[in-house]
């Protein structure tokens, strides 16, 4: 029983299937942390300084 085990075990961890897809899911959530850095760390300048001159613009 344990041998049998063991076996399915040796066999699973050498299976590569799905591995592709993982890693492009731990790139597309590295790339979506990336993002909403950017986004948080410019969100507030772009708020006040490019619609802040729009509105100035635009007179209200």
């Amino acid at each position: 029983m344990t041998k049998a085990l063991l076996d399915k075990f040796r066999i699973f961890a050498r299976n590569e299937n799905g591995a592709t897809a993982v890693e492009y899911a731990l790139i597309a959530g590295c790339v979506s942390i990336a993002i909403l850095g950017a986004v948080t760390a410019l969100g507030g300048t772009v708020r006040d300084d490019l619609f802040g001159k729009v509105a100035a613009a635009l007179g209200s």
